[in-house]
């Protein structure tokens, strides 16, 4: 199945993004530090889900309206008291020129969901959190979030039909893990 092989050929470009994620979640002291964070997720997936609109739809993935992401980012850092930050654009985001290569990115926006009830947690302990206030994006989906994957992974591997066309898929993830690790890596 394909959602297998691309887990086995993004893993090097997911583990580094991750690490990079993972040292700026840890040292997150204030809610501005935390803010900062956001705005990297927006910056990128803002700028990400532009060009996948343009090849993905109701029509390749009937709830897709549904997955973005921009939205709850945007009302996460405005409850902060922020202000958005612009959307990466140009090089700063991976090539996405048909349906494969949107497929392929959104299986980096879609996979940031997983960690997410993690995260929130971490956050509303480590920031004092009560109120919910400022982590719409990572409680994603709620409890619907493993069937939502599982949904995803299915349109997912019902579009690979050749090795051609799964070679497409993984090339965008494994970019848009790349590009995505430089962005958060270069902006702060």
């Amino acid at each position: 199945m394909l959602t297998e092989k691309i887990k086995t050929a993004t893993l090097q470009y997911h583990q580094e993004t991750e690490k990079i994620l993972i040292g700026k979640m840890k040292s997150m002291r204030s809610l501005n530090d935390y803010s900062a964070i956001l705005k990297l997720f927006y910056g990128y997936f803002g700028g990400l889900e532009q060009r996948v609109d343009q090849y993905i739809d109701a029509n390749n993935l009937s709830d897709y309206a549904g997955r973005r992401k921009t939205a709850a980012l945007a009302t996460d850092i405005e409850a902060l008291g922020e202000t958005l930050p612009r959307k990466a654009e140009g090089g700063e985001l991976p090539t996405i020129e048909n349906e494969l290569q949107a497929f392929g990115a959104l299986y980096v926006i879609e996979g940031s969901t997983l960690g997410g009830k993690i995260i929130s947690k971490m956050v509303q302990q480590h920031l004092g959190i009560t109120d919910g206030k400022g982590l719409s994006f990572f409680d994603g989906y709620g409890d619907d979030t493993g069937k939502k994957w599982s949904a995803f992974q299915q349109a997912l591997n019902n579009i690979g039909m050749s090795p051609e066309r799964e070679d497409a898929v993984i090339a965008a993830a494994n970019d848009t893990f790349a590009k995505f690790r430089d962005w958060l890596e270069y902006k702060d």
